[in-house]
C-alpha cells in the first residue's frame, strides 16, 4: 500500500501573534512552528498503522520553504519512510492543492491522506480541491479508517451524527479526532529522520487564486465580573444589559 500524506506547519498555540508591513502579512519571528496537528496525530499515525498492519511505504508531502524542513523531519522520526518538498510558499489552498496532486498523479498513490484543518486557517479546503484535481472520492472528517484488500470502511462525521462508508482505493481522506492516537518520536525515530530521503522539488505552474489583503486581531477580552452567588438578581441585571451575544 503506498501512502501520501500531506504535512503543514503552524504556530506552536502559545505563541504570540503579530502582524507586519501595515497589517498585510503574518509576522514568523519569534514564533515557535510545530507541525499541525491534525496532519501529524490522525492523518501520519493512521497512515503508519496501515503501512504496519499491510505493509507498504508511506511518503509526506509539504508546500513549503527551506524553514518548514524541521516540521518535515519530525515526521520522519515519526515513522515516515521519506519526504518531499515542493519548494514554494504555500499561497493559498488551491495553490498548494494542486502542488500536491501533481506530485500524487506522477507517482500514482493508493491513498492521500491529510488533516481535516490546519489550525491557522481552519480552512477544510485542501482534502477536497486534491480529490478534484485527482478525479478521486473525497471522506473529509474520518474519524475511524479499516482496510481489507483495496476495500476501506470509514467512520465519518455529518451534521448531526455519522455514517459508515465503504469504497475502493484510490481515494482522498481528511483526517478528524479518533482516527489515531498521537505518537511520540523515539531518539532511533529522531536519529534515523536525519538520514531519510526528503527530496525537494520545484512547483508548478499555478496561479494563487486568493490573496490577503489585511489581518486584524481579535478584541482583547474584557475583565471578568463575579457576581456572589446569593445575588440573582444582580446577575439577570448584567445579563440584560452588559452581556454580548456573540
Amino acid at each position: 500500500m503506498k501512502l501520501l500524506v500531506c504535512i503543514s506547519k503552524a504556530p506552536d498555540t502559545t505563541s504570540k501573534i503579530d502582524f507586519k508591513d501595515n497589517n498585510t502579512e503574518f509576522n514568523e519571528a519569534g514564533v515557535q512552528f510545530i507541525v499541525n496537528p491534525y496532519d501529524e496525530w490522525y492523518a501520519l499515525v493512521r497512515a503508519l498503522e496501515l503501512k504496519e498492519a499491510n505493509g507498504g511505504s508511506v511518503t509526506t508531502i509539504t508546500v513549503g520553504t527551506a524553514e518548514d524542513d524541521s516540521i518535515i523531519r519530525k515526521a520522519l522520526a515519526i515513522g515516515a519512510d521519506n519526504a518531499v518538498r515542493v519548494d514554494a510558499k504555500a499561497e493559498d489552498a488551491y495553490f498548494t492543492a494542486f502542488q500536491i496532486a501533481e506530485y500524487a498523479k506522477a507517482n500514482g498513490f493508493d491513498m492521500v491522506l491529510t488533516g481535516k484543518e490546519t489550525i491557522n486557517f481552519n480552512g477544510s479546503q485542501i482534502g477536497g480541491m486534491i480529490a478534484q484535481l485527482l478525479d478521486q472520492p473525497f471522506v473529509s472528517l474520518a474519524t475511524k479508517l479499516e482496510m481489507s484488500g483495496n476495500t476501506a470502511t470509514i467512520d465519518q462525521e455529518i451534521v448531526g451524527g455519522s455514517e459508515i462508508i465503504s469504497l475502493e482505493t484510490p481515494f482522498v481522506l481528511s483526517a478528524a479526532k479518533g482516527m489515531a492516537e498521537q505518537r511520540i518520536p523515539n531518539m532511533r525515530g529522531i536519529m534515523a529522520a536525519r538520514t531519510k530521503p526528503l527530496e525537494v522539488i520545484p512547483a508548478a505552474a499555478c496561479d494563487a487564486m486568493t490573496s490577503f489583503e489585511t489581518f486584524e486581531l481579535p478584541e482583547a477580552k474584557s475583565a471578568c465580573k463575579y457576581v456572589d452567588a446569593d445575588n440573582v438578581a444582580e446577575l439577570v441585571s448584567l445579563l440584560h444589559n452588559e452581556a454580548k451575544i456573540i
